[in-house]
């Protein structure tokens, strides 16, 4: 079949358009379109691993003498926000670099499968550089949401830290700096965290990278903006979208993948998800009645 690219396991432009129209009529405000990003560990097999060794029978496969990887599967889902439910518009999953995820989110902004002007553009992920390298390169204008639980992990891990001799103390702090972050008091938790005098090394750490990892997203944590216009907070979406489309299928007992086979098994998974499974190995069909060229 080849390898497919994102375009290729996309619904078109205009089914996309029409469930977004679908969702916005006869309401008063543009429906949300969320951008989810991340990325998930699969397990992967070294090209080394290819060949023939001598055996009994004259050669045989190269066993265990490799040692198997886990590579990153960078993956996002736009998905439209419809009441209660989500609407899933466009998933993508590939084993590879940073670069080669821009390059795909690239071809659905330059293919205008997303109306920008029709919606509410949000994008949410954790705090990974590279998340948010191509969302403000590709899509500047999208709100910006620092994944909530994410963002809740680092104050936990200093609550537990400076106060956890104290586990009723411990919660009263985490309560009171979690209900800031809800009055879109960002720096005000950022000063409460600069203030704070650890009581011991893992107390310092903990709060030192609470405050590496806040202070440079303080316009992403105002979850109480970000509530109150509807719009998602926690990137469960993608994660479970990671679960669904690669580990079901990549992460079996014992299996270890070539990187080119894993992408293949991962396109035509998203094609699964995107409903276009079916256009996809209609293509293929078509392809093998083609006569070959000379």
């Amino acid at each position: 079949m080849g390898q497919l690219d994102v375009l290729q396991v996309c619904p078109g432009a205009e089914e996309i358009h029409d469930r977004i129209a679908a969702a916005a009529a006869g309401r008063k405000w543009k429906p949300i379109v969320v951008l989810a990003v991340d990325a998930a560990d699969v397990p992967s097999r070294p090209e080394t691993a290819k060949g023939t060794r001598p055996g009994r029978k004259k050669s045989r496969a190269h066993r265990r003498r490799w040692k198997g990887e886990y590579h990153e599967a960078k993956g996002f889902r736009f998905y439209l926000v419809d009441d209660d439910r989500i609407v899933q518009l466009i998933s993508w999953h590939q084993v590879g670099d940073e670069e080669a995820f821009g390059a795909a989110l690239r071809q659905v902004k330059d293919a205008g499968l997303i109306p920008e002007d029709q919606v509410r553009l949000c994008a949410i992920g954790d705090g990974a550089a590279w998340i948010w390298k191509w969302v403000e390169e590709l899509f500047p204008s999208a709100r910006q949401i620092l994944d909530y639980y994410h963002c809740n992990s680092y104050l936990h891990a200093v609550a537990d830290a400076q106060y956890g001799d104290d586990p009723t103390l411990a919660t009263h702090w985490l309560e009171a700096t979690l209900a800031r972050l809800f009055r879109d008091e960002g720096a005000g938790v950022v000063w409460g965290l600069q203030r704070m005098k650890p009581t011991s090394k893992d107390a310092e750490v903990a709060v030192d990278s609470a405050l590496k990892y806040l202070k440079k997203r303080l316009h992403q944590i105002d979850y109480g903006s970000h509530r109150k216009g509807g719009y998602p907070i926690g990137s469960g979406a993608i994660e479970s979208a990671h679960r669904f489309i690669g580990h079901v299928r990549l992460k079996r007992s014992g299996t270890w993948w070539y990187e080119e086979n894993s992408n293949a098994i991962l396109a035509l998974r998203c094609a699964l998800y995107n409903g276009t499974l079916n256009r996809v190995f209609q293509q293929y069909r078509d392809s093998l009645k083609q006569p070959l060229q000379p």
